[in-house]
C-alpha cells in the first residue's frame, strides 16, 4: 500500500525555516514564519493566559470530554468578542475547532454538504492553506484580484470586476482584518460595495478573522465582520485565538454559522456537530477554557486587552520605523505603504528573484512572494532590513 504514495509538494514556509536554521550568519533576520515575536525574538505567554491557566489547574476537577461542539461558554464568549451585538445570539450556530485552520476546514466541509456545486472565491493572493484545503476537498475554486503590486494597496477595481462573475450560491472568502499575506485592507466603504455586490449576486460570505486586535484594535478589527454578518441571512465566520491570545500550540478556534432564524440555526448546529464528530470527534478544550476564563473575568480581560494593545502598538511602531528609515535612505515615499498596512504581514510587491537576492546576499528571510512578518523585526533589525532592501534594489 505505502509504495503507492507520492511525496506531497514541500511547504515553502517550512523549507524556509530549515534554510534559516542552517544559515551560520549571525546577522540573519527571519521574516518568514507567521508567529508574533517580541523584541527579544521570543513568543511570550501573555500574563492573563498564565493566570487563567493557574486558575484552571487549581479549580478543574475533570478532564472528561466536552460536547461535540465544545463548551457553550466558549461559543458565547467568542460570539460576543467577534460579533458583538451585530447579530442576535439565537441566529448563530457555533463549534470549537482545532485552531483557525480547523474552522476553515469545517466551514468548507459544511459548504460541500449544503452547496456542493458552489464555487469558492479567494483573494489573489490569500493564505496558502485556503486554496490547498479547497483543492484537497475537490471543490470548485476561483480567484478575484486583490493586491496591486504597483501601489501595494488593494486593486479594488479589479476585485469588483472579478466578483461580477459570481453565480448564485457561490461563496466569497473575505479576510476580516489584517489581510494575509498583504497587510492591505478594504476600507469600510469598499467593504460596503463588496457586500452590495454579493447581495445582488446572491453569494454567501465566508470570513476568516485570524488577527483581531492586531490591526486597529479589538472592536475596530471586528467592524468588517460585523458589517458582513448583519447584512446577510447566511454567512460563515472562522475565528482564531492563536495570535491575539498567543496560544498557538493550544490550537484554539471557532466556526460560527449565521442563520436566518432559530430553526435554521438549530439545523446548522446539528450539522456542525456532525462534522466535528466525523473529523476529530470532541474538539480540544484547554485553549478554549483559557480564552473563556479571560473573557468572562473583567480583571483578566482588562489585563489581556492591555497586553494586546502593547503588542499591536509595537507592530505599528516597527512599521513606522521601517517606512521612515526607507524614506531616509531613498529620499522617496514609495515605501509609505508599510506604515499604512495592518497586522503582522506586509507584501513588498517584488519578485521571487529579488527575495532570493535578499536572502543570499543579506540574510533576510521572507516568503518567495515577498510577504514579510513585521513582528519578526525589532528596533535593531529594522535598519538592517532597510539597508538590505535599498542595496538589493527592491
Amino acid at each position: 500500500m505505502l509504495e503507492n504514495l507520492t511525496a506531497p509538494a514541500p511547504d515553502k514556509i517550512l523549507a524556509l525555516m530549515a534554510k534559516y536554521k542552517a544559515d551560520p550568519r549571525s546577522d540573519k533576520v527571519d521574516l518568514g514564519v507567521g508567529v508574533y515575536k517580541d523584541s527579544t525574538g521570543n513568543t511570550p505567554v501573555m500574563r492573563a493566559v498564565k493566570e487563567a491557566e493557574r486558575r484552571i489547574l487549581n479549580d478543574q476537577t475533570s478532564k472528561a470530554y466536552t460536547g461535540l461542539a465544545g463548551d457553550p461558554a466558549f461559543a458565547d464568549a467568542m460570539r460576543n468578542l467577534v460579533l458583538g451585538d451585530s447579530v442576535a445570539a439565537e441566529r448563530v450556530a457555533a463549534v470549537a475547532t482545532p485552531g483557525g485552520t480547523g474552522a476553515i476546514r469545517q466551514a468548507l466541509e459544511l459548504i460541500r454538504i449544503a452547496a456542493p456545486n458552489a464555487t469558492v472565491w479567494l483573494s489573489n493572493p490569500t493564505w496558502p492553506n485556503h486554496p490547498s484545503i479547497i483543492k484537497y476537498l475537490g471543490m470548485k475554486m476561483a480567484e478575484y484580484r486583490y493586491f496591486d503590486s504597483a501601489t501595494r494597496g488593494v486593486d479594488f477595481k479589479g476585485l469588483l470586476a472579478d466578483l461580477e462573475n459570481l453565480a448564485p450560491g457561490d461563496v466569497v472568502l473575505l479576510h476580516g482584518c489584517c489581510h494575509n499575506p498583504t497587510g492591505a485592507n478594504l476600507t469600510y466603504e469598499e467593504m460596503s460595495q463588496v457586500i452590495s455586490l454579493c447581495q445582488k449576486k446572491q453569494a454567501v460570505p465566508l470570513v476568516d478573522i485570524a488577527y483581531q486586535g492586531f490591526g486597529d484594535g479589538l472592536d475596530a478589527d471586528a467592524v468588517a465582520t460585523r458589517q458582513i454578518a448583519s447584512s446577510f441571512e447566511n454567512c460563515l465566520i472562522a475565528a482564531s485565538c492563536s495570535k491575539n491570545f498567543g496560544i498557538y500550540r493550544e490550537r484554539t478556534g471557532i466556526l460560527m454559522a449565521v442563520a436566518k432564524d432559530a430553526d435554521q440555526q438549530a439545523l446548522a448546529q446539528q450539522n456542525l456537530a456532525f462534522l466535528n464528530r466525523q473529523n476529530y470527534s470532541f474538539p480540544p478544550d484547554h485553549g478554549a477554557r483559557v480564552v473563556t476564563t479571560i473573557l468572562s473575568d473583567p480583571t483578566l480581560r482588562a489585563d489581556w486587552e492591555a497586553e494586546l494593545e502593547e503588542t499591536r502598538n509595537g507592530m505599528l511602531a516597527l512599521r513606522q520605523q521601517l517606512a521612515d528609515e526607507l524614506k531616509r535612505l531613498t529620499n522617496s515615499d514609495r515605501f509609505d505603504f508599510l506604515a499604512q498596512h495592518r497586522g503582522m504581514f506586509s507584501r513588498l510587491g517584488t519578485t521571487p528573484e529579488m527575495v532570493e537576492k535578499l536572502r543570499a546576499e543579506h540574510g533576510i528571510y521572507m516568503v518567495g512572494d515577498s510577504r514579510m512578518n513585521i513582528a519578526g523585526l525589532n528596533a535593531e533589525t529594522v535598519p538592517m532590513l532597510a539597508k538590505a532592501i535599498v542595496a538589493a534594489g527592491v
